[in-house]
């Protein structure tokens, strides 16, 4: 199994709307299209501007190619838009690819 660790660095003054468009858009277009979130948090330190989440896939492969897919969803693309009338949400996004330690399990 493979997890993707994503932070998001969110330009000052635009927290919400991140939560409003991953509330409203995103993590339900992520799951019609079968891309799994299993956690979820944002920094304890507003000073910080950082949203982090866990995906979960099967391989690097299945990664790619189903945010080829989000990327180029009509929906998701029209949210992204109307989003960001008033200025750009996200200024980076960092990724980290994991995976489970050979002698951990759940």
């Amino acid at each position: 199994m493979l997890y993707e660790l994503r932070i998001y660095y969110i330009h000052p003054g635009r927290m919400q709307a991140i939560h409003d468009r991953f509330a409203n858009h995103t993590l339900r277009i992520f799951s019609r299209i079968g891309m799994k979130v299993t956690e979820f948090w944002e920094d304890t330190d507003s000073e910080h501007n950082r949203l982090y989440y866990i995906m979960e896939f099967a391989s690097r492969d299945e990664r790619d190619a189903k945010f080829e897919i989000f990327r180029n969803d009509p929906e998701w693309q029209k949210a992204r838009n109307e989003s960001e009338l008033d200025g750009a949400i996200v200024e980076r996004v960092e990724s980290v690819f994991l995976k489970n330690a050979a002698y951990f399990s759940k």
